[in-house]
């Protein structure tokens, strides 16, 4: 009888070395995911890229079109109520268009390429996500294995210990008989 349980405690020693390994193959397979997870690479912005932000921060903001809108009406309500010889922009405005025209031009593209370089924030942020997703589904993988491991060496063993347990019982049988 002794040497049935130590068959028993071999058998669930050997069932936890076997969750061991697996846990230490989740682990291995884990490793690069979350070393790209805990260390981004770090970005490098330049001068033209920090105006450009700055720019494009500014440029979509209230304090913005308040601002552009309070000089507008100066400018005009100066051009014309002012006398001629005071005027520096008289009624059609010539230079003020041709100052929003410029203002315009230049603020166009500096916005986009703000917006390019939020995109690609946007991009790696989705990468990000991704690895996120595909960490979870390791994970989801590695409990699904261990359970299924589990489940075999829980039946193996049920099936051992009950033919154990018949062993045991024909031999009672046999000395109740003798």
């Amino acid at each position: 009888m002794d040497n049935d349980v130590e068959k028993l405690l071999i058998a669930n020693s050997d069932q936890i070395r076997k969750l061991q390994e697996i846990v230490k193959k989740v682990i291995e397979d884990e490793k690069l995911i979350t070393n790209n997870l805990l260390n981004p690479p770090r970005e490098v912005i330049t001068k033209g890229q920090s105006i450009s932000d700055h720019v494009a921060k500014f440029g979509g903001s209230w304090a913005f079109i308040i601002s552009f809108f309070v000089i507008l009406v100066v400018w005009i309500l100066f051009n014309t109520i002012t006398p001629i010889r005071d005027n520096f922009d008289p009624y059609p405005f010539i230079l003020m268009n041709l100052i929003l025209s410029c203002i315009a031009a230049l603020q166009a593209p500096i916005i986009m390429m703000s917006q390019n370089r939020q995109e690609e924030k946007d991009r790696k942020r989705s990468e990000n996500d991704y690895m996120v997703n595909l960490k979870a589904e390791l994970e989801i993988n590695a409990l699904n294995q261990k359970i299924d491991f589990l489940l075999e060496e829980q039946i193996k063993t049920l099936f051992e210990s009950q033919a154990k347990q018949l062993e045991i019982l024909k031999k009672l049988e046999q000395k109740i008989d003798n």
